[in-house]
């Protein structure tokens, strides 16, 4: 098929590191189905690329373009997250224009396909608008969990409710969290702070209460939802989201580390140089985990966004040391508030001859590596799949957003996980290592995450559920009947 004869998706994915590596994935299953793909970055995080993986990063290919919109944001620190807030407050109120004119810039040129569809992110609705002013389809790629999106279009309840915000501070201290809810359809055993943790405010006008609340709920205006997930893990919730909302055009096209599989493998292959990494991997790692015992190292990483104070972090570090284990730990420049993160010499000389730390790594490929015996994690969904396509049991530290929700999930409703208290504490960092890596439950939560490795594995196979999904979603949501050729 020539390039000018080829469908042609624009996808814009939030700009934060969870967002683009599944979008990134997708783009490359569009591509490998045929699609000439335009990936939209902000400009603040194309160069971010263009520095940590050269300028050759954003080259792309003839029929995989990279382009650009502007944020709208102050200058900050160019290498590191922006502030949250702000940037979803700007998005929403900036976005539309640029995008639409980007999108007439993509009809105008005259070498290139002109769109045929849109791949707007859960929390960049804006492509919604801009789609329809096209006449052009537009899909919804949700990059989180089905659980949480279902908390989150149930945030208009708990302010209707009088439940949020909450009234003064003590709702952190006073068991307020603890209450159980038994009012979200699809949704057990779950409590306040279980739903993704924007609800916890006192402030009527909180920007991120608002902004992914309302943001959610537009989704529903789409032609289509995606989401990285697979009917066994969460057909409770999916199954209501259906039908509370009358909502049916669901596509479950994950896990998207076991779909991607199927691009070709071909090492030469140009996609193989198409990456969306903010930070550049440190792979002396993978050499490093090749000299130790299978399944016997504890892997830590807080994923993109996490920060935390530095005692936290000399708590993580300790309990780490007096677990005696081995560990792959990937430290951030930024992980801690405010300063580089400062390890006591201390603990480096204790743990020197059984502790790696890297600032960065290929997650998927540490995962997939025989040593690792169990993950450290904020719980991150891209984290939480990539460790379920591998069959490898958390330990789960949630930070925020929809974190506390894919813990709970983890470790209640899917039985692969333990918790850390938020305040951590290195005595129960040494004991949840040790347990994870040495004892029966740890030994019960490997076995489960095996079984739930097996159900994702056969849903991504051909003929699975994931695999049909995927193909039922090209063709019903953005070729309108022309098929694809995974």
């Amino acid at each position: 098929m020539s390039c000018r004869n080829k469908p042609h998706a624009v996808l814009v994915p939030f700009p934060a590191q969870g967002h683009l590596n599944p979008f990134m994935k997708l783009a490359k299953l569009l591509h490998f189905n045929g699609f000439h793909i335009t990936f939209v970055n902000t400009e603040f995080n194309h160069h971010r690329l263009i520095r940590s993986k050269g300028p050759e990063s954003v080259q792309g290919l003839p029929d995989f373009r990279f382009e650009t919109i502007p944020d709208c944001m102050p200058l900050s620190d160019p290498d590191a997250t922006q502030d949250i807030p702000m940037l979803c407050d700007m998005i929403r109120k900036t976005c539309l224009v640029p995008f639409k004119e980007l999108l007439q810039k993509l009809n105008s040129s005259a070498g290139d396909p002109p769109v045929s569809c849109v791949v707007g992110d859960g929390v960049m609705t804006f492509a919604i608008k801009a789609a329809k002013d096209f006449g052009v389809p537009e899909v919804q790629f949700w990059t989180s969990s089905a659980c949480a999106f279902m908390g989150l279009l149930h945030y208009r309840e708990f302010i209707k409710r009088g439940i949020v915000p909450f009234k003064d501070d003590n709702y952190l201290t006073d068991g307020t969290l603890e209450k159980p809810i038994d009012w979200i359809p699809g949704m057990s055993n779950i409590r306040y702070k279980d739903i993704p943790s924007f609800i916890r405010t006192t402030d009527p006008d909180d920007i991120m209460l608002d902004f992914v609340g309302e943001e959610a709920q537009n989704n529903l205006k789409a032609s289509a939802i995606i989401f990285n997930t697979f009917n066994a893990l969460e057909h409770k919730v999916l199954e209501a989201i259906a039908s509370k909302f009358n909502y049916h055009n669901i596509y479950t096209i994950g896990l998207l580390p076991l779909l991607a599989k199927y691009i070709t493998d071909d090492i030469d292959s140009p996609l193989h140089s198409l990456n969306s990494s903010l930070w550049k991997p440190d792979s002396s790692c993978l050499q490093w985990l090749d000299q130790k015992k299978e399944r016997f190292v504890i892997y830590v990483n807080y994923g993109s966004l996490t920060t935390m104070t530095n005692q936290h972090l000399i708590e993580f570090a300790w309990g780490l040391a007096n677990s005696k284990q081995s560990f792959l730990w990937v430290v951030r420049p930024d992980v801690t508030m405010g300063d580089s993160a400062i390890l006591p010499e201390e603990f480096l000389k204790e743990t020197k001859d059984r502790g790696l730390m890297v600032s960065w790594c290929a997650q998927e490929q540490v995962l997939a590596h025989p040593s690792i015996g169990a993950f450290l994690t904020h719980c991150g969904w891209n984290s939480t799949t990539e460790s379920i396509s591998e069959g490898v049991p958390l330990i789960c530290w949630p930070f925020f957003a929809d974190q506390q929700t894919n813990c709970r999930y983890s470790c209640v409703e899917w039985g692969i996980g333990m918790e850390i208290n938020h305040d951590v504490k290195r005595n129960e960092v040494e004991v949840l290592v040790k347990e994870m890596l040495l004892g029966n439950d740890g030994k019960e939560m490997r076995r489960k995450a095996n079984e739930w490795k097996t159900k994702a594995k056969e849903a991504n196979d051909i003929g699975g559920s994931s695999y049909n999904n995927f193909h039922r979603f090209i063709e019903e949501a953005l070729l309108s009947g022309e098929v694809s050729h995974v």
